[in-house]
């Protein structure tokens, strides 16, 4: 089977799943979409509800503002793959509980070993603390480990790990859009270093 097609499989089974309560109140399940050959994958902490009306991540303000940053590193959705590490969007967009995150990422680390990406770009402090607790780093908050690369191994997958802030913490934060944007510029220099 095709990354592709193993990817269509997570996303049947994602769209139909009821392993935590968020199912009950969910309009759609947002499995993730992108290029399913992508060197890099985009990890956010959940669906709002924008995304749970569309059945897409990252398609409200701070996805259009992903976009943006996409963009200014000469970058598209069609080049990346964007998930979440929870599937189905929280009440009142709460962060996601912790039972509710075990039992969603399954789904994310089947993501991650199908298209063994060379950078996981965590959006937020959910993302970061989950993939550094499985790559058995030390997370000390999104504030000191963001803009930093952290060479990883994901059950096998030698990978790097880049954090930084969620975009829609920049919607109302000048210095988180300023940081961002600089994490970003980071993000395409080592990009530009692995591809030459």
């Amino acid at each position: 089977m095709s990354r592709k097609e193993l990817l269509d499989a997570v996303a049947v089974e994602v769209v139909v799943c009821t392993k935590c309560p968020l199912w009950k109140n969910r309009r759609n399940a947002v499995p993730g979409v992108g290029n399913p050959e992508s060197q890099i994958i985009f990890v956010g902490e959940a669906p709002g509800q924008s995304e749970d009306n569309k059945g897409e991540p990252f398609v409200g303000d701070a996805g259009k503002f992903l976009d943006t940053l996409l963009s200014g590193i000469r970058l598209s959705r069609e080049d990346v793959f964007i998930t979440n590490v929870v599937k189905c969007r929280p009440p009142r967009n709460r962060g996601p509980q912790p039972k509710e995150i075990r039992s969603c990422t399954p789904y994310l680390e089947r993501q991650i070993k199908i298209i063994k990406p060379k950078f996981i770009v965590t959006l937020g402090s959910h993302s970061t603390a989950y993939i550094f607790s499985r790559g058995n780093m030390s997370f000390t908050g999104i504030t000191k480990n963001r803009g930093k690369f952290y060479e990883a191994n994901l059950h096998g997958l030698r990978t790097t790990v880049f954090p930084t802030f969620h975009p829609a913490a920049a919607l109302y934060n000048e210095e988180y859009k300023r940081l961002l944007s600089a994490d970003f510029k980071l993000l395409e220099h080592k990009l530009l270093k692995k591809t030459t």
